[in-house]
């Protein structure tokens, strides 16, 4: 839990997972820069306005991926065991997985994510949709570590990571992930990785800056969530949302910019802002097919194959830990 949690939780009444939010906040505001983590955009609105943006017409990861996985699901099914059990780190809707479980007889499904009601939703539609699959949502956050159901423990494990959320993380962050995955998920343990791929910057600028304005409510509603949860007193048209491609570092950069100077309250802490001044939400970095098969092999995995659309756009791969 973070250092501010226990002084907050003992002046309002908050269940863990709130208390840690607030306790990231109000550290996280307090940096200079300013940041906010992306693992909370995700609440009921934020999830429902993600899935809107992964259909947009300048969003192409989501179709990408899918067509891989829809194209590629039989050769990706040849490398899983037979009634293993399916850990999806950061479940979603369920578009992606159900084409893997199509394809292959697994035990069990388990998704983790950190939106517990998402979560229920998504998990009932699929337990009525694959009556034979044993369904075991486990609500945390998939960044640290967590417990598996003692319901799974003796079957084989495969990870699924869709999505290039791995390109969320810091360089750094990404292999920790990938090393805590392959713990959670035991000896022999399989996964399958969605990553985004370099391209040319006017493509990932209009991804992540769409006409409709869909990832700009996406991007605001993080402060909208304050304010729900926390009592905070943000404006939100006193700010604009902005996404930039960083050359040097491979990634794309998503920024909540202030529209004026102004000050802001979240739970008794005073939080100011110069004309222009940013919250950085999320940043979302690029790689190379060689740049992730080293980042694969440096975090204790191997890649056994890997899949791309013809335009080399996105990539799936099949990892499995090392000896």
């Amino acid at each position: 839990m973070n250092v501010h949690a226990p002084a907050l939780a003992g002046t309002h009444r908050f269940d863990d997972a709130t208390s840690a939010f607030a306790g990231d906040v109000i550290g996280d505001l307090a940096k200079f820069p300013k940041t906010l983590s992306p693992k909370y955009f995700y609440d009921a609105k934020g999830s429902e306005l993600f899935e809107q943006i992964t259909v947009l017409p300048e969003y192409y990861p989501t179709r990408t991926e899918i067509s891989i996985l829809r194209e590629r699901g039989a050769e990706i099914a040849s490398l899983i065991p037979q009634g293993a059990t399916l850990v999806e780190f950061g479940a979603g809707a369920t578009t992606k997985v159900r084409l893997l479980l199509e394809h292959s007889r697994y035990a069990a499904y388990v998704p983790v994510d950190i939106s517990g009601d998402f979560l229920k939703e998504q998990a009932d539609g699929l337990r009525r949709d694959f009556p034979q699959l044993a369904v075991h949502p486990v609500a945390a956050d998939f960044t640290a570590p967590f417990a598996l159901p003692d319901d799974v423990a003796g079957m084989p494990k495969a990870g699924f990571f869709p999505g290039s959320t791995i390109g969320n993380f810091e360089p750094q962050e990404a292999e920790n992930f990938l090393r805590s995955a392959r713990g959670i998920l035991g000896r022999g343990a399989q996964m399958i990785i969605g990553v985004d791929l370099e391209k040319d910057e006017r493509t990932l600028y209009d991804a992540y800056n769409d006409a409709a304005g869909v990832t700009a409510r996406f991007n605001l509603n993080v402060l909208e969530r304050i304010n729900r949860e926390l009592g905070g007193n943000f404006d939100l048209s006193g700010f604009t949302h902005r996404a930039i491609y960083n050359r040097d570092r491979h990634r794309i950069e998503m920024h909540l910019i202030s529209r004026k100077a102004q000050s802001v309250r979240v739970l008794g802490h005073h939080f100011s802002f110069r004309p222009g001044e940013s919250i950085h939400t999320e940043n979302s970095y690029k790689y190379s097919l060689d740049r992730f098969a080293a980042l694969a092999e440096s975090s204790g995995w191997q890649i056994r194959q890997s899949w791309t659309d013809p335009a080399r756009m996105f990539s799936v791969h099949a990892l499995t830990a090392s000896a």
